[in-house]
């Protein structure tokens, strides 16, 4: 536990370029974005497979990732709205003995509807926020060494903050951390 909360402050820290579009008629925002997403896997019952190999643990590599915000404002401070994000990752085991080994190229996608909470007033320069939602995690790791493998999806929440530095009334940088345990 200590570990995740290290790693979500670390990735609160980091800021991704983001670009904004805040339409007052109709309070919409929507927000791309590129950051880079901190892994964790689970290990996993000893497991033979095959040369004297055994792996333990398996889990996806950490990497770039991106994807997009789209929020609806219903209030000057509350927002509903959907979150979609892609790391480009690997799956990756741990070797008994012997280190790790990608076993094959994988992509993590996350599927979440979030609530947000906007702080300070509704047209100042600099906002804080927290967020948090509900949905789900893919892993896609297409073939695992020339075998298909058709991955799974699994229930996951959200949860983040940052801060939306409004360099215009329609334009504005956004930095933020986010946790998603699958």
């Amino acid at each position: 536990m200590v570990r995740k909360v290290i790693l979500f402050v670390g990735v609160l820290a980091l800021l991704s370029p983001l670009a904004l579009a805040q339409y007052d008629e109709y309070k919409l925002e929507i927000t791309p974005y590129l950051g880079y997403t901190f892994s964790e896997g689970v290990d996993i019952s000893p497991t033979s497979i095959g040369n004297g190999e055994v792996v333990n643990r398996i889990s996806p590599t950490s990497g770039m990732s991106y994807g997009f915000v789209a929020d609806y404002l219903v209030g000057e401070h509350f927002a509903v709205g959907f979150n979609f994000s892609e790391q480009r990752s690997n799956l990756e085991g741990r070797i008994s003995g012997s280190g790790k080994r990608d076993f094959a190229d994988m992509k993590v996608r996350n599927y979440h509807g979030v609530f947000t909470y906007n702080m300070g007033d509704e047209d100042a320069p600099m906002r804080p926020y927290f967020f948090g939602g509900l949905g789900a995690t893919q892993y896609a790791p297409g073939q695992i060494e020339g075998n298909d493998s058709s991955g799974g999806t699994r229930f996951s929440t959200t949860w983040g903050g940052g801060v939306k530095f409004f360099v215009s009334e329609h334009v504005g940088i956004r930095g933020q951390g986010r946790w998603t345990p699958t």
